[in-house]
């Protein structure tokens, strides 16, 4: 719930940081002379780009979360196994055995997504998250029926 909280707080953030760079780009415009017009336009043209790649991870976490909330629902979840620090953080060894496990699930089954799921978290333990990231795009491409290329 937490990761929910501050990722609104995130995003309405960012939402009035682009509201506000948005206005200042339309001054510029307004202003009326060549230089000040081409630099709105260049300012504008940030928070356009920010509102798309907001828009775009957010309906990654949703569609993330969704495959979560259906593979609860199976029993499927990956359970955490997974030793610990003192401290708390994961212990590197331990998130390397799960990975070296859940990637050889996923390359037994390529086809299902619930193995690229479970792969995607094996990866973000073991702190890849470009890798994690990709794995997830995968699940979601297949649960979702279409073919993704091979992360």
């Amino acid at each position: 719930m937490r990761a929910k909280i501050s990722y609104a707080i995130t995003a309405a953030v960012l939402v009035f940081y682009f509201v506000l760079v948005g206005s200042r780009g339309v001054l510029l415009i307004e202003t009326g002379t060549v230089l000040t017009v081409t630099f709105g336009v260049a300012v504008l043209i940030l928070p356009v780009i920010g509102l798309w790649f907001l828009w775009k991870n957010t309906q990654f976490v949703r569609r993330a979360n969704q495959l979560a909330a259906q593979l609860d629902a199976e029993g499927g979840l990956p359970v955490d196994e997974l030793k610990r620090t003192p401290s708390g953080r994961v212990d590197r060894s331990s998130a390397d055995e799960v990975f070296a496990l859940r990637k050889a699930e996923t390359e037994d089954a390529p086809g299902d997504w619930r193995s690229w799921f479970r792969l995607a978290v094996a990866y973000h333990d073991a702190r890849d998250t470009p890798r994690a990231r990709k794995a997830m795009q995968r699940a979601i491409a297949l649960h979702d029926g279409k073919h993704a290329e091979a992360a």
